[in-house]
């Protein structure tokens, strides 16, 4: 998809908004090059740099863009990073992700959504992206273990498969939570000894599904 130049102001104006509290240049770097109207409907098009979610179909959002940012930010990234995304959705984050990370495993549970995502990022020329179509509470075990997961949709307790697939020292991101109205972002680290978990801001995401989860 092109990139017009209104686009371009529109997305710089949005990483300014987010640079007060994002400190992370690398993230403010990787929004500031993302197409994010490549991502959301035609008839929201003109929405697209706004800082809030919007909805994608099949009940689905792409996230915020300060939610994305600051999970990205958590996760603590490197070029040599391998990450696991739990939640494709409209691809956004897994762009994001891509661009500060060395691969990038995304797995989504909906359909038609997991190809549409795909087709957007291959597109885009992501070419550093693992698709999945499938259940992610089980992960990627055969691509584990992960420096980082991120989980795109609520849970009330972290996904046990899914902290077993962090290396030691590696950091899951998720909204954790028993409702869609009480989630707090949270940031789980593997150490030699267990899991060390920090709570951060308060958010509302769409509940993860899957035959685990019901």
């Amino acid at each position: 998809m092109s990139d017009t130049e209104l686009d371009i102001r529109q997305r710089h104006r949005l990483v300014k908004s987010l640079a007060g509290s994002i400190r992370n240049a690398r993230v403010l770097e990787a929004l500031n090059k993302v197409k994010r109207h490549a991502f959301v409907p035609p008839a929201l098009k003109s929405r697209a740099y706004d800082d809030e979610p919007l909805p994608i179909g099949e009940d689905q959002t792409i996230s915020q863009p300060w939610v994305v940012a600051r999970m990205t930010e958590l996760l603590a990234l490197d070029a040599k990073s391998r990450v696991l995304e739990i939640g494709t959705g409209s691809g956004y984050q897994a762009a994001v992700l891509a661009r500060l990370a060395e691969k990038v495993y995304t797995i989504e549970i909906i359909e038609t959504l997991a190809r549409r995502a795909r087709k957007t990022l291959e597109g885009l020329g992501y070419g550093n992206i693992h698709f999945r179509i499938g259940d992610g509470y089980a992960g990627w075990p055969e691509a584990a273990p992960f420096d980082a997961v991120i989980i795109t949709a609520a849970v009330d307790h972290p996904p046990t498969p899914l902290l077993k697939q962090l290396k030691v020292g590696g950091r899951i991101v998720l909204p954790l939570g028993s409702s869609q109205s009480v989630q707090y972002l949270t940031r789980i680290t593997r150490t030699e000894t267990g899991y060390e978990r920090e709570k951060f801001a308060s958010v509302r995401f769409v509940p993860m599904t899957g035959e685990a989860l019901r």
